[in-house]
């Protein structure tokens, strides 16, 4: 399986850090139910980010339930030295890992360790980082991740700069690498980014900070009918 067979033209994909903990088995199925596919998983390391978030024991309860709903799960590391954590979240129940351009010393060598471990594979970049200088090496990759806030922290505002950087990403990708987006999407701006160029867009707060959990991601997909 891969990213050209999970994407149905465009997926919002479901944060996980922004669910309530205390029920995530229910909202998961919920959001299975609504139609959700591909659902995110951040893990943060306390070190590349700030905060610790959540590891391979969390995804390892959720991941069969993911899979048993035919959706697949999309793991986006913002951790130090990469290489050492793909085997873990593969065995945990990972379909695809995306890690970030600014924390691995050898990017060709960490996707090439992710592809032998069986998983598909992203390359991440903070709003910081160059456009172009990403473009230039994402050769070999599923997608390339475009932060559209700083990483960290769910509920963030969008940047500013994000639209023009994800058009300019799209354009300097080849057509066969898609354009992930993660941070600051909401009902308002959701259209924008697809029009940008993005088919997989990552929504916290926009779908788990709503009361009516299938109502905000179906309002999401609605607004790229």
């Amino acid at each position: 399986m891969s990213w050209d067979r999970w994407i149905r033209t465009v997926e919002i994909e479901p944060s996980l850090y922004a669910a309530d903990f205390a029920h995530l088995a229910d909202q998961v199925d919920v959001l299975l139910r609504t139609g959700a596919r591909v659902f995110h998983f951040d893990v943060g390391d306390g070190h590349f980010v700030e905060p610790i978030t959540v590891g391979p024991v969390v995804l390892q309860s959720i991941a069969q339930q993911i899979h048993a709903g035919d959706g697949v799960v999309d793991c986006h590391l913002m951790v130090n030295e990469p290489e050492h954590h793909l085997a873990m979240f593969k065995a945990a129940g990972a379909d695809s890992i995306t890690f970030h351009y600014e924390a691995a010393a050898n990017i060709g060598a960490v996707r090439d360790l992710a592809r032998r471990a069986g998983l598909q594979v992203g390359l991440a970049f903070n709003p910081e980082t160059d456009v172009d200088d990403v473009a230039a090496r994402a050769e070999g990759f599923d997608l390339v991740l475009c932060m559209t806030i700083h990483p960290g922290y769910s509920g963030q505002e969008l940047l500013p700069e994000a639209i023009d950087r994800i058009r300019r990403l799209r354009q300097a990708l080849p057509k066969d690498v898609h354009v992930q987006v993660d941070g600051g999407i909401k009902f308002e701006n959701v259209r924008s980014i697809y029009d940008a160029g993005a088919n997989l867009i990552v929504a916290g707060s926009a779908i788990f900070g709503m009361e009516d959990l299938p109502r905000a991601y179906r309002r999401l997909v609605q607004a790229l009918a």
